[in-house]
């Protein structure tokens, strides 16, 4: 190849090249849009697992079908992927907040990460088209599951769950904007 085309070659290379890079730019100055946040993010991967789950259920069920039923196993499934230590009543750790060692008693997951979960869910449910009123992980058996889960953990573990009490500050400025509502 001589060097006027070699020359020639490189030109249009440049030209081609040029020209992707000003289609590239046109695409790019549309605007994109706003990165998720983390809790969309989440919502939006907890939304797809769901998903998947009932797909892969024998026969598999459409979310219009799915009831609280579905949920609850969902919510014992995802027990095997869990990290929390929960001692069994028979363990000689049950209701020590630190074991000095470790035991055979199974991993589950933390009542707190299936509390979190369930309320992405409800919320992703309802933005998927879902009404409040069918909604399965907004149904009272779910309430009951995760009150029983959350009492096991905390007997298991030794500390017992309370509640975060409002500081007196809170409760007046509540109480205050509660009369401020009624008389105007």
């Amino acid at each position: 190849m001589s060097a006027s085309a070699a020359d020639q070659d490189h030109v249009a290379d440049q030209g081609s090249s040029s020209r992707s890079t000003s289609a590239a730019n046109s695409h790019q100055s549309q605007p994109q849009p706003a990165p998720l946040s983390r809790y969309e993010s989440q919502k939006r991967r907890d939304w797809n697992t769901f998903g998947q789950y009932l797909k892969n259920q024998r026969p598999p069920v459409s979310v219009s079908q799915c009831n609280c039923n579905h949920v609850l196993d969902f919510l014992r499934y995802l027990d095997q992927f869990g990290k929390t230590r929960v001692h069994h009543h028979g363990c000689v750790f049950f209701g020590q907040p630190d074991p000095p060692a470790p035991c055979a008693c199974p991993m589950k997951q933390a009542w707190g990460s299936l509390d979190a979960l369930i309320g992405r869910l409800r919320a992703a449910y309802e933005e998927h088209g879902g009404s409040s009123e069918t909604n399965p992980f907004g149904n009272g058996a779910i309430r009951v599951y995760l009150r029983e889960v959350r009492e096991c953990q905390a007997k298991a573990r030794g500390i017992p769950y309370k509640k975060k009490k409002r500081k007196k500050n809170q409760i007046k400025s509540i109480d205050e904007a509660k009369s401020s509502k009624h008389s105007t």
